[in-house]
């Protein structure tokens, strides 16, 4: 990756193509590696408490190991492992603490658009009269959506980084992580939004495939049949699979976000050793 890092030593900062450029080329050239880490991640969500907790650190250990590529300092599996199994309950808190906040948001945001909507609806209804509030409707679910869409992407801009530097950093807990995140993407967010937006549609076609296409099936299907019972097991694997496959490119993306937030931000001069002489596969 000498193109997107430079040879000479410094990390540069990255363009929005190149962060998920970067993000896919970590995931292709250690997918195995990536995808079992993923499967086993997956695999304990089944279990309460502990295999969540297992679950995101499992996430911060791909984001560890996809970091250490970067910085041309890689590390084996179980190295990386000796750093993230310690704070196994802290991965979880910055999981818990993140999702919390970002449901809140979403309820702040949906009773705000509400009450807005109701009333531009009385308002311009009274005036315009039964087309009015038709047309206004429309238009106002329209700018719910929008306002949702717009503030949940941008405090989750916010905590997208919020595992990485409890999986990368030295004497650091979850609440602080989650506060190192919020401060790392202050001056970016925008552009934060912007690869966002570019890894979802990277990933859209495979999500749709595994984790809608089965949904879609079973709203035309009576429950309680065999066939359900046959279409619905397809959905849980499906959905099971697309989440091993999307994860670790998730992850991937978050270190190469981590790295070019902390070279914007603080001036990263990180003295690397020397890069390899080809772009790793």
């Amino acid at each position: 990756m000498s193109e997107n890092f430079g040879s000479s030593g410094q990390i540069q900062p990255l363009s929005v193509g190149n962060v998920v450029s970067a993000a896919v080329r970590l995931y292709r050239s250690h997918l195995k590696t990536y995808l079992k880490l993923a499967a086993i991640a997956h695999l304990w969500v089944i279990v309460p408490i502990y295999g969540w907790a297992k679950y995101a650190a499992i996430s911060g250990l791909i984001s560890r190991l996809a970091f250490g590529e970067l910085i041309y300092q890689p590390e084996s599996v179980q190295a990386a492992s000796s750093h993230v199994n310690p704070r196994l309950w802290s991965f979880l808190r910055v999981g818990f603490q993140v999702g919390l906040s970002l449901l809140v948001v979403y309820l702040g945001l949906a009773i705000a658009g509400g009450i807005l909507s109701a009333l531009l609806v009385a308002l311009l209804g009274g005036i315009l009269g039964t087309a009015g509030v038709i047309v206004t409707t429309t238009l106002t679910i329209i700018l719910m959506v929008i306002i949702l869409l717009l503030g949940l992407t941008w405090f989750y801009s916010r905590w997208i980084v919020a595992e990485v530097p409890l999986a990368v950093e030295e004497n650091i807990n979850g609440g602080e992580s989650v506060a190192r995140s919020w401060e790392l993407t202050k001056a970016s967010v925008l552009r934060i939004q912007g690869v966002v937006l570019v890894a979802f549609f990277v990933t859209l076609p495979l999500v749709f495939v595994l984790n809608y296409v089965p949904s879609l099936f079973l709203i035309k299907l009576e429950p309680g049949t065999v066939i359900y019972g046959i279409v619905y097991f397809i959905s849980v694997i499906g959905s099971l699979v697309g989440g091993v496959l999307i994860m670790p490119f998730w992850q991937a993306l978050k270190a190469v976000l981590y790295l070019d937030l902390r070279t914007r931000r603080e001036g990263l001069g990180l003295q690397l050793r020397q890069p390899p002489t080809q772009d790793f596969r």
